[in-house]
């Protein structure tokens, strides 16, 4: 039995602007949760390093209003899912097997992914290796890591300090890649699933596992992941902030690229969460986006 930490429900009361219910699963021993509100067409946000499903609060509604079934999973270690406490526990392949698996229990098929950060490497390895559950896509600074990939100088510093941190700021790490610093209780909002450091591990594991070298684990799988979406040619909307240090908007452009896909649309006055930044605009542009496929 995996050792994990459960997040007290008292820790989520009075989240500002997520009002939505989570829904929980048992898989393998680990509760997951997830907000699934809606009818219609399904659309599944995927987050990504450190945030969870309230992310996407200001991109959910205008989704809801168009008619549209949204699903936002925590992934395991983050948001309302349990959080095992060995960072040794985490894998990109576990990852994507607790996610797909949360998917299939809740009947997605031909859905629209939308993924963004760590997001994209599971949502799109999804997308490539279980075609029936995803056609459409739409990306968000973001990638997909086959360990050759240059990665940017804050980035690496941003790894350094999650290495030889144990005790993670998570709200410091998440208002810090804002362009527009976020209100306090927003900021409360981020480190309300982390009760204390050991919660946090797979905050830690995510940085820690990405592949910076072709032999790395999780590279051939993420290159496969790649080829695999290149291949398909999905219809895809690209949103790409303009100032996300992180993933910059030419590396965007790059990805779009490789992994064809429509170039990216620019998110102005954003920063590497620019759900925070223009949450609403994101929400439109993807409910329009989404009504032009279906026309």
């Amino acid at each position: 039995m995996t050792d994990s930490v459960r997040t007290p429900d008292e820790r989520f009361a009075d989240l500002p602007d997520f009002p939505w219910e989570p829904r929980y699963l048992d898989w393998d021993g680990i509760r997951l949760a997830r907000i699934d509100e809606g009818e219609g067409p399904t659309v599944v946000l995927f987050h990504g390093e450190p945030t969870w499903s309230f992310l996407w609060r200001k991109v959910i509604p205008p989704l809801l209003e168009s008619g549209y079934r949204v699903i936002a999973p925590d992934l395991p270690g983050f948001g309302r899912s349990d959080k095992p406490t060995d960072i040794g526990w985490y894998s990109y392949d576990r990852h994507v097997e607790a996610a797909a698996w949360l998917l299939e229990q809740a009947g997605v098929r031909d859905a629209t992914f939308v993924v963004h950060d760590w997001g994209g490497p599971v949502g799109m390895r999804i997308a490539s290796e279980h075609p029936e559950m995803c056609s459409q896509l739409v990306v968000m600074d973001t990638g997909v890591f086959n360990g050759r990939q240059r990665m940017t100088d804050a980035w690496l510093t941003f790894r350094d300090f999650v290495r030889r941190t144990e005790d993670l700021p998570i709200s410091m790490l998440v208002t810090g890649a804002c362009a527009t610093p976020p209100a306090a209780e927003v900021a409360a909002a981020y480190d309300a699933p982390f009760p204390d450091a050991a919660s946090k591990a797979g905050a830690r594991a995510f940085p820690l596992m990405l592949p910076t070298s072709p032999d790395d684990p999780g590279a051939a799988e993420g290159q496969a992941a790649a080829e695999g979406i290149a291949a398909r040619g999905m219809p895809s909307l690209c949103l790409w902030a303009d100032s996300d240090p992180i993933i910059p908007l030419k590396v965007g452009h790059a990805v779009a690229e490789r992994l064809n896909l429509t170039p990216p649309e620019t998110i102005e006055n954003a920063g590497h969460f620019l759900q925070e930044d223009g949450g609403e605009q994101i929400g439109r542009r993807i409910a329009a986006w989404l009504g032009e496929q279906r026309t």
